[in-house]
């Protein structure tokens, strides 16, 4: 999320993006790297799993998807926002709306045990939730607290030597699988230039981008993602195509607009390092990006989500969504009309801090899906990349 407040590219990013077009279905097999002494056993039980591999049985995640409803389905490409320091508040929601992911919002100090026993009630339904949150350090760090130290900035950390960068983000994972996490919105992929800085409103202002040349942004997201989910917690590399280069947030703005990304931008190349690496995620930015859709929000774009991130790119994982609730840069489309669009332009699930717009998103979905064909087998794809998160992250089919 923010916050408030092949094709001819330069030679080292067509060998990434190669590499990333030779992955496996649900993306490539996490790779722990290093190691670092484990946190203490009151935020992390020695139980805690690493990500599952995706070479677990396919078939899984057909019979769940193939067991779903048409409601069920609308549901499961839903993660809407609950309090951090209320968690149990969403558990109806959760399971009569059959929610795919729950995020935990704003800041808490809570203790790992704490948070531990409200999340395993969220959990306990048939489809268990994604349970996500921002935890990328610096500014953006939802838990903190004895069990949750504060992580540096990524600006901070890509200065810094690679193996610092593995052990802090090994261990931050470490301490939300421990609590039953299984997503973290990060890591940021943007590239924000040196002569944009702190004019970046979204990244650059808050220090959360690993710096301002793209092959280095790209070596250090290369170290995040297997550091992450080696340690049990999925990652979403964002914001997708980029908001590096904005002057506005999409939070509090319809003016975010990148007026210079192309299908062959320099500044894809971390996103081509993920994808690479195997993040089980990518988020869609807000912003608009006229050369690559003069028409649409990234969001909303079906040339920039289906045509860029899945055809040109390869990536075969889940498509997320940055919030669509409260952000300004989606205000003008009714509620549930976000949705469909988010999923109709190829994106999977649908991110919303509001816990009022489950209600109609879901509805919107459901009706859509009823209406046209080709929406219904959509909505049953985006499903279908939930629920093999879900099998990486342990959820399901054990």
């Amino acid at each position: 999320m923010t916050i408030r407040p092949l094709w001819r590219l330069p030679a080292a990013l067509v060998a990434v993006l190669l590499g990333a077009c030779s992955a496996a279905s649900d993306g490539g097999t996490p790779a722990a790297t290093g190691s670092t002494a484990p946190p203490p056993p009151s935020a992390v039980p020695p139980s805690s799993p690493a990500v599952s591999s995706p070479s677990a049985p396919a078939n899984c995640v057909a019979a769940t998807v193939d067991r779903m409803s048409v409601a069920q389905r609308a549901g499961q490409v839903l993660m809407i926002g609950t309090p951090v320091d209320e968690p149990a508040g969403i558990a109806r929601a959760v399971r009569d709306r059959h929610l795919g992911g729950v995020f935990l919002a704003g800041r808490s100090t809570r203790s790992a045990a704490s948070l531990r026993r409200d999340i395993a009630r969220l959990k306990a339904v048939g489809v268990p939730p994604l349970i996500a949150l921002d935890q990328e350090g610096g500014s953006v760090q939802t838990l903190k607290g004895r069990d949750f130290p504060l992580i540096p900035s990524a600006r901070r950390l890509g200065a810094g030597p690679a193996a610092k960068l593995r052990a802090e983000v090994r261990d931050s994972a470490r301490r939300l699988a421990g609590i039953g996490v299984t997503v973290n919105l990060a890591p940021v992929a943007d590239t924000v230039p040196a002569s944009v800085g702190a004019a970046n409103p979204p990244i650059g202002a808050f220090h959360r981008e690993y710096g301002s040349d793209p092959a280095a942004v790209a070596d250090d997201i290369a170290q995040v993602v297997p550091a992450s989910q080696g340690a049990g917690v999925l990652t979403v590399l964002k914001h997708f195509p980029g908001l590096g280069r904005v002057r506005a947030n999409t939070d509090t703005s319809t003016d975010a607009v990148d007026r210079t990304a192309t299908v062959n931008d320099p500044y894809l190349a971390p996103f081509a390092a993920g994808i690479k690496a195997g993040s089980a995620a990518v988020m869609i930015s807000s912003a608009r990006y006229p050369k690559l859709d003069p028409d649409d929000i990234a969001a909303f774009s079906k040339p920039i989500i289906t045509g860029l991130l899945r055809d040109r790119m390869g990536y075969p994982g889940l498509v997320m969504s940055d919030d669509l609730g409260a952000a300004d840069a989606a205000e003008a489309v009714p509620v549930g009309d976000r949705a469909v669009r988010f999923v109709a332009a190829g994106g999977d699930l649908v991110l919303s801090i509001r816990p009022q717009d489950a209600g109609p998103m879901s509805a919107a979905l459901i009706a859509a899906a009823g209406r046209d064909a080709a929406f219904n087998a959509r909505l049953t794809d985006a499903v279908r990349h939930v629920v093999a998160a879900k099998r990486r992250a342990g959820l399901l089919c054990g």
